[in-house]
């Protein structure tokens, strides 16, 4: 992938990502079978990389190989092993507001790995983003699990380190393949892990199937393409603050299909992660 100058349409673009990946806590509780994150996570990547790698019909070489399995890993196996162990284990809104110290490890990695030093106007939107995703999501009757919790943040730093390297190592290869590479590389980790941890897979009903097919259409190929496009155009840090989208896109959608309370501590913390996803995109001197 070759760096591009930002555009005014990149941050919409690349903000639908976080807004798919929003939907996954409803799908997942909703849609798929119980207790098989680890499953969960295989189907979503790896068949829809391997579609897109028969297109191409190109692998990595050289460094690319090493490289790749290690994006994969981070970006791509771990994150969603650990993603789907989260929202098993934990409410949506717990997941998503340990998932929203993102951001801040974002700045913080880009410093020394990237020579960007984080401005005060991204931390504090980084912060003001944590404040308003706990005030969006979580309740006094949140259960709290300690394997979830250890998950959630995990999955947190796995996404956040696998950011600023593909923004260092981004191969001047077409999105698509770039994106495919990662998936195959991150399903062929889960492969054996899916296979010897988890039972096999009940017959599935055709909400199954419509869980699975979304989750691996739009939540990983069409969603990692569009970040891993913001990856290149954006500021780790104006990049980062747009992943505080997916609780509030995770809240709307149990508020209209679920029937989910929306109160006016809600809306304040939904008014704060925009605000501070709004002063995230303000790009530093």
């Amino acid at each position: 992938m070759s760096r591009a100058p930002a555009a005014w349409f990149d941050v919409p673009l690349t903000a639908l990502a976080p807004l798919a990946w929003g939907t996954t806590y409803w799908v997942t509780t909703e849609l798929l079978p119980p207790d098989r994150p680890l499953t969960a996570a295989l189907l979503r990547v790896l068949p829809v990389g391997l579609i897109l790698l028969a297109f191409f019909r190109r692998l990595p070489t050289g460094r690319w190989l090493w490289r790749m399995m290690v994006l994969g890993a981070l970006n791509i196996g771990v994150f969603q092993a650990l993603l789907f162990v989260a929202a098993y284990r934990l409410p949506g809104g717990v997941a998503a507001t340990l998932g929203a110290v993102q951001p801040l490890l974002v700045m913080l990695l880009a410093w020394p790995v990237l020579a960007m030093k984080p401005g005060a106007r991204g931390l504090i939107a980084g912060a003001a983003g944590l404040v308003g995703v706990a005030l969006l999501v979580l309740t006094p009757a949140a259960r709290l699990d300690e394997l979830g919790i250890a998950a959630a943040l995990a999955g947190a730093v796995c996404m956040a380190v696998g950011t600023v390297l593909t923004r260092k190592w981004a191969p001047p290869v077409p999105l698509m393949l770039f994106t495919a590479w990662q998936l195959v590389a991150g399903g062929v980790l889960l492969l054996p892990l899916a296979l010897l941890a988890e039972p096999a897979l009940p017959p599935l009903s055709a909400a199954n199937i419509a869980g699975y097919l979304y989750l691996g259409i739009v939540g990983a190929a069409l969603s990692y393409a569009l970040w891993f496009r913001g990856v290149e155009r954006l500021h780790p840090g104006a990049l980062s603050t747009l992943g505080l989208l997916s609780p509030v896109s995770a809240t709307v959608l149990g508020w209209l299909a679920l029937g989910q309370a929306l109160g006016p501590v809600q809306i304040v913390g939904a008014i704060v992660v925009l605000a501070a996803v709004t002063l995230g995109q303000r790009r530093p001197k």
